[in-house]
Formats: structure tokens, C-alpha cells, sequence
């Protein structure tokens, strides 16, 4: 990913007490990142930081939508995204990822990058399972068709049941069966 100031906030020069920024993510910011899970979108991310003299406290309120590829007709399509994450900064003698939502920066710390964090949060808000519109609102499959038998090895004449006949059987196996 390429160094943007534009989604850095400065916290250096902020007052303690809380701030709203407001993000407009578009083609320009999802090509930033190496990556093609989300080529296209247009999401607008609203941004509260809660700052005290030992934590940010950051909620992100993101809302708008993303270019997808359907999983079963690999037509795009464009997917709704509606997310609320938070994330925890604390001041610390490193920088280091505690959590996935908590960090630890030094206190002197100028700008905390917030790029990633809205790509990851957006990311975290795409289903598994990526159906175009016109396939979201047909059934699922049938429960009883995921337990049908699609392919067996017994022979059309043998019996449904436990096969007793030991013919078959190796003999050294034999022997074990009498052991308890």
C-alpha cells in the first residue's frame, strides 16, 4: 500500500476531548492496496475519536457499497456495506498490535494511519458468500440433499446390512476379532 496522508490523522495537534472526521473511500483508495478483493466501491466512513491524555477511542460508522463477483454467475454486482468497529489506541513504550482492535503507540506518536483499518473493516463486512441479487432470494438446498449418496463402492448384489461373511476378510484379521 502506498503512503496517503489524506486517511492519517494527525493526533499530535488534537485537544483532548471528541473529534469527527468523515472519509469518502472510492475506486482511488481500494487501489491502493494489493489486492482483489474489493476493486470498486463508493463507501463514506465517519470517524469518532474520543481522545484522553492514555486512550483514542475510535468508532467507525461505515456505510456505502462495493464491487463484488458473484461466486455462482461471476457477474459483478454491487454489494450493500453497513458496519460499526471500534478501535482502541493506548500509549505505550512501543508500537505494537495487541488485538485486532486494540494498538499500542509511544506518545509521541504524530499521525496514526487509519488506511488499512477502514480497508480491513470494510473487508470484515463482505458475506462469505458472494450471491448476486437475483440468487440472494432462492432457497437454499434441500437439508435431506446434502446427506444423499453419491458414490459407493458395494457391488448391486450385496446386502444393505453389516456384511458378516468373513470370507472377504483377511485371516490375521480374524484372530484379532477373538481378542477383548
Amino acid at each position: 500500500m502506498k503512503k496517503d496522508s489524506q486517511y492519517d490523522l494527525n493526533i499530535a495537534k488534537l485537544a483532548d476531548k471528541t473529534h469527527h472526521f468523515a472519509f469518502e473511500l472510492d475506486r482511488a483508495f481500494f487501489e491502493q492496496f494489493d489486492q482483489q478483493l474489493i476493486p470498486d466501491g463508493t463507501v463514506h466512513a465517519d470517524v469518532t475519536l474520543h481522545k484522553t491524555d492514555r486512550l483514542l477511542t475510535l468508532d467507525f460508522d461505515i456505510k456505502g457499497t462495493v464491487r463484488q463477483v458473484c461466486d455462482r454467475s461471476l457477474d459483478d454486482y454491487d454489494q450493500e456495506i453497513d458496519t460499526q468497529e471500534q478501535l482502541l489506541v493506548r500509549y505505550g513504550d512501543r508500537e505494537v498490535e495487541l488485538d485486532d482492535n486494540v494498538l499500542q503507540i509511544t506518545a509521541d506518536t504524530q499521525t496514526l494511519p487509519l488506511a488499512q483499518h477502514l480497508f480491513d473493516y470494510i473487508g470484515l463486512a463482505l458475506p462469505m458468500k458472494k450471491l448476486h441479487p437475483r440468487f440472494q432470494n432462492e432457497p437454499d438446498e434441500d437439508p435431506d440433499s446434502a446427506t444423499k449418496l453419491i458414490f459407493t463402492t458395494r457391488q448391486d448384489g450385496d446386502s444393505d446390512g453389516d456384511d458378516d461373511g468373513d470370507d472377504d476378510i483377511d485371516p490375521r484379521w480374524n484372530a484379532l476379532r477373538n481378542l477383548n
